[in-house]
């Protein structure tokens, strides 16, 4: 079956209402609550802590077939300025669906970041572009056997979670998430709380004040009380 290119979103977050979410870390966002999509931790920055790059954009996704990659290829005539190329791969690792080739020409496109649920190569290239963070569940040299299957903008399951073309990606060392329209637009007052609160902690504690008072513990009983 030829690859198929569906229609985006209907009804997609504004620029200012994803804006909102770009200083809110991954573990600010899964802190909201079981609901939000936290992403397979298996899926794992290319690079180690403190030099990876931060994801931030919306979703195009590849559905593929693995060995064979068209709906990555497809994908890249899809993807614009903001976008975040999502490929669900079912955490194939023997087949790498994307590289240095084709991870330039997603650079070229104003793509912002990469997510492959399966393998990616070329590794040595992709890690040097800091405008382009990637999270991938495996590595390997192989590439794909062929180009003549898959969906481009279909709803996929990336690590456990559910993306559909438009949501909103996150990713910093810690993970990722994936926020879909309403979650952008209800949670973004809860999320901003979370930070307001997490400063206020910091505050207090810089300022010598003890856990107890500043998380407002119990007091605890002494041993043999």
């Amino acid at each position: 079956m030829p690859v198929t290119i569906e229609t985006g979103p209907a009804d997609p977050p504004s620029a200012e209402e994803i804006a909102r979410w770009r200083s809110v870390p991954v573990a600010v966002a899964v802190d909201l609550g079981w609901s939000l999509g936290q992403i397979d931790p298996a899926i794992r920055p290319l690079l180690p802590p403190g030099r990876q790059p931060r994801l931030f954009g919306r979703a195009v996704t590849a559905l593929c077939e693995p060995p064979d990659f068209g709906a990555v290829l497809h994908a890249l005539d899809v993807i614009g300025p903001g976008d975040v190329l999502v490929i669900a791969a079912g955490g194939h690792a023997e087949t790498a669906m994307i590289g240095e080739i084709v991870g330039g020409h997603l650079r070229r496109r104003g793509g912002v970041g990469l997510i492959c649920d399966g393998a990616v190569r070329d590794v040595g290239m992709l890690a040097g572009w800091a405008d382009l963070p990637v999270f991938t569940r495996f590595v390997t040299p192989r590439g794909p056997a062929s180009a003549e299957r898959g969906a481009v903008n279909a709803p996929v399951v990336i690590g456990g979670a559910r993306v559909n073309p438009g949501d909103l990606l996150i990713g910093d060392d810690d993970g990722l998430v994936v926020l879909p329209p309403a979650a952008i637009r209800e949670r973004i007052g809860a999320a901003e709380a979370k930070l307001a609160r997490e400063a206020e902690w910091e505050a207090s504690l810089a300022a010598g004040r003890s856990m107890q008072e500043t998380f407002g513990l119990a007091a605890p009983r002494p041993a043999g009380g």
